[in-house]
């Protein structure tokens, strides 16, 4: 498995995007995609050289990660890229680890598989694919 992305939650993607270009001189590499499973609008952010950002912003006061935001959000997960996700969650579970959301279709990857897993305080988002939805060229 490698690091494909860090998820940050934030109240506005809009005011997020605008930080992270001025801030730290990234770029937006998609347009705003809804994620109607999770209830959040998410956006990559690339900067060559560095790690993806995926900007995640709730839909309504009913997204899981609402209160977060709410409270000035953050770091909310890491995503490991691996080549077969079925037998990463079977490694992982077997280690311990908490499986949180069984693998689904996911907007943000063009509907790919994405699961996610709880381990020791950590959200861990795990993908099997390089696809991103809405990529701006």
């Amino acid at each position: 498995m490698i690091i494909d992305h860090i998820g940050i939650a934030v109240k506005s993607i809009d005011k997020g995007i605008e930080f992270w270009k001025t801030v730290f001189g990234y770029k937006q590499m998609t347009e705003v995609v809804i994620n109607t499973r999770q209830k959040v609008k998410v956006v990559f952010l690339k900067k060559e050289n560095s790690i993806d950002i995926k900007l995640i912003e709730p839909v309504d006061d009913t997204s899981p990660i609402y209160a977060f935001t709410q409270k000035g959000g953050g770091f909310q997960h890491i995503c490991f890229k691996c080549d077969n996700m079925e037998n990463e969650l079977s490694l992982l579970k077997e280690s311990g680890m908490r499986i949180i959301a069984v693998p689904q279709p996911g907007e943000a990857f063009e509907n790919e598989n994405i699961a996610f897993v709880y381990a020791k305080g950590l959200n861990i988002e795990l993908i099997d694919t390089e696809k991103r939805a809405r990529r701006i060229t």
